[in-house]
């Protein structure tokens, strides 16, 4: 009986050691492992080409004790993107809703916010001067950037308001600022208002106020159009007229306004999707509806005379004319909130909103990241 007992307990003592020995074996290699494995997403099948290569890094966000590896992870080049514009230069600027502006020469990725002497994180309008300068509407103010450096105007400078929510400059080189206290003009040396009927402050659109302008367009014409949240208001330079839903519109909600090629004058509205007008009546976009309401965030005309629009929820849309055609995830569009559609000189689509930046080959929807483009 001792001798049975001697050998159970010569077994367990081996088995301890076997499994001790294992143990930090496993560890060991994980830690070799882990210790030689790249930040960076490595080119694969995925990635078919490397757009944007990475040029600032963020934290990631999860993290991993051993004996886990740290995923391969594409960081996208900001939680939301807000605005897309491309400069005379070709460079693409990308504002973001937290993250300042990214620019991207065509090789790099380069970040602008506060710490670079940014305005602000926030960035909702980007134009560019007749001199090459590139202004950003932002929750700070404006900021003019003339290649070199950033040069801010705020309050201080005769701003009316610091939170600048839309940006136009028109035929005549003036910039037309609307901020939560209405609009400014600024003809690069000094500030002036312009004043619009106070309406009514809508909060189911977050930040709001009874002068606040979502949107600023000159047509054709030389008509100034805004949108506010009392319809749309077009200034002839002489006299103030206002569209409303007394008159066919769809919406009073306005959050932005375009002018297409033939003339038609767009509205995205907050509430009741997109219709245009002719000049004499509005016609309504046929799209995928919500019981509560069916948001809009922008509108955008490529070169092919096609209408680009997004809609909460629903993806976007392309309307040519006759029949409006709906991308969304089944597309490879993972964002239901795009908020920005924009056409580069080449030809190519670009879509932000969140989860950060998109773009369309003509066929499928590809996810844009601080790597490149990823092709899943």
């Amino acid at each position: 009986m001792k001798k049975t007992t001697y050998i159970y307990k010569g077994i367990a003592r081996v088995s301890f050691l076997l499994l001790l020995i294992f143990s930090i074996f496993i560890i060991s290699c994980n830690g070799q492992q882990t210790e030689n494995k790249p930040q960076t997403k490595e080119t694969d099948s995925r990635t078919a080409l490397k757009d944007i290569p990475l040029q600032k890094t963020q934290p990631l966000k999860n993290k991993y004790s051993s004996p886990f590896l740290q995923p391969e992870i594409d960081i996208p080049i900001s939680e939301f993107v807000r605005r897309i514009f491309q400069d005379k230069s070709g460079n693409l600027w990308f504002g973001t809703n937290g993250d300042g502006v990214a620019r991207y020469n065509g090789t790099t990725l380069d970040y602008f916010s506060i710490d670079e002497g940014f305005g602000g994180v926030a960035v909702r309008g980007i134009i560019e001067d007749n001199d090459g300068n590139i202004w950003f509407g932002t929750e700070r103010g404006l900021t003019k950037y003339d290649g070199n450096s950033f040069v801010n105007f705020t309050e201080k400078e005769g701003l009316n308001n610091d939170n600048i929510w839309s940006l136009f400059m028109d035929s005549k080189g003036i910039i037309w600022i609307g901020t939560l206290e209405g609009i400014n003009l600024f003809d690069g040396q000094n500030f002036s208002s312009f004043s619009l009927p106070e309406g009514t402050p809508d909060y189911n659109r977050g930040v709001t106020s009874e002068k606040i302008v979502h949107s600023i367009m000159e047509d054709s014409k030389g008509n100034m159009w805004f949108g506010t949240n009392e319809g749309a208001y077009f200034y002839d330079g002489k006299s103030l007229s206002n569209l409303s839903e007394e008159d066919g519109l769809c919406n009073n909600a306005i959050n932005d306004i375009l002018e297409d090629k033939n003339g038609n004058i767009w509205f995205a509205t907050h509430y009741e999707g997109v219709c245009f007008w002719d000049g004499k009546s509005f016609t309504k976009v046929a799209t995928k509806e919500r019981e509560n309401s069916t948001e809009v965030w922008s509108l955008f005309e490529d070169t092919a005379g096609h209408i680009w629009f997004p809609i909460e929820s629903f993806g976007v849309y392309r309307y040519n004319g006759t029949t409006a055609t709906n991308f969304s995830k089944n597309d490879g569009l993972k964002s239901g909130a795009i908020q920005s559609i924009f056409e580069d000189k080449e030809g190519k689509i670009w879509l932000g909103g969140y989860m950060g930046l998109f773009r369309f080959d003509g066929t499928s929807f590809y996810s844009v990241s601080q790597n490149g483009i990823l092709k899943e």
